[in-house]
């Protein structure tokens, strides 16, 4: 009989597409490893045998450590691993404190690394394993009042290259994920830490616009995170999974900003963020 695939994902509060994600494996018949800060915030899944859930925080090494140590003890094997786990940085970069900006690049950028040095010589021994790093369409074409958060994503885009390339010879895939809108409560951690931001000085009259942009993935067109998450699972459990693979509204969009001449897409960004 086919052992089942062991997937840890990050980030699995409940309201965040980590926790679809992790529904979404475990409909694939996949034995999830769900984690993240506080073990009741997946209080849904505490009595499903389907999921093992350790509480995890990606900025300490310690706390990865033990946790691919108990995962490790419990199934001998890591299969898949999905850095989904990210924090939101709102406002103008020029009055962001620097301590919001480096703390969005240890839980984004860092973070991930972290798993990733922790995860590869287990995977490496095995002569295989997934990676999945989710990125962000916002990275794609960076618009004001998110500078920290789309730079920190657009470094994940980039290591996912390198590493592509570099865990090939281990036989190990590296996928990047990039979401376009996809509903979640992201924009409601993005309001809660910008509520904690100082006052803007020179921003100070852009105050609307840049709250609005917390809110701007979560219109009533975005895509439901339970597709998003059905979607991107089939993708990444396919025997050649894509090295790329953007879902969502506005991904496409994103995709064609990418391309446009710079003076283009920044009078789409301005128009858009009204800056």
């Amino acid at each position: 009989m086919e052992s089942r695939v062991v997937v840890l994902i990050t980030g699995c509060s409940n309201g965040g597409i980590g926790h679809e994600l992790a529904r979404a494996f475990a409909g694939r018949n996949c034995l999830v490893v769900a984690t993240a800060r506080s073990l009741t915030s997946m209080s849904d899944f505490q009595n499903d045998p389907r999921f093992f859930l350790q509480e995890l925080d990606v900025l300490s090494e310690q706390s990865v450590t033990h946790v691919l140590t108990n995962v490790l003890d419990k199934f001998g094997a890591i299969d898949v691993l999905v850095n989904n786990a990210g924090v939101q940085c709102i406002g103008p970069l020029a009055e962001v404190p620097l301590s919001s900006i480096q703390h969005t690049f240890n839980t984004n950028v860092f973070g991930p690394i972290r798993l990733i040095q922790s995860v590869v010589p287990h995977m490496a021994s095995r002569k295989k394993g997934k990676i999945v790093n989710v990125g962000s369409c916002s990275a794609l074409a960076p618009g004001p009042w998110c500078g920290a958060y789309s730079a920190s994503k657009a470094a994940v885009h980039s290591f996912s290259d390198s590493l592509r390339l570099e865990l090939k010879p281990f036989g190990i895939d590296v996928i990047t994920v990039v979401p376009g809108a996809v509903t979640s409560k992201i924009g409601d951690a993005a309001i809660v830490s910008y509520s904690q931001m100082p006052e803007w000085k020179l921003y100070k009259k852009f105050e609307e616009p840049i709250r609005a942009r917390a809110h701007f993935s979560q219109g009533p067109k975005s895509t439901p995170a339970e597709e998003f998450a059905k979607r991107t699972v089939n993708a990444v459990l396919k025997e050649k999974p894509p090295t790329w693979f953007s879902i969502g509204h506005m991904s496409s969009l994103a995709a064609i900003m990418y391309h446009l001449p710079l003076f283009i897409r920044d009078i789409i960004g301005r128009k858009l963020m009204k800056c």
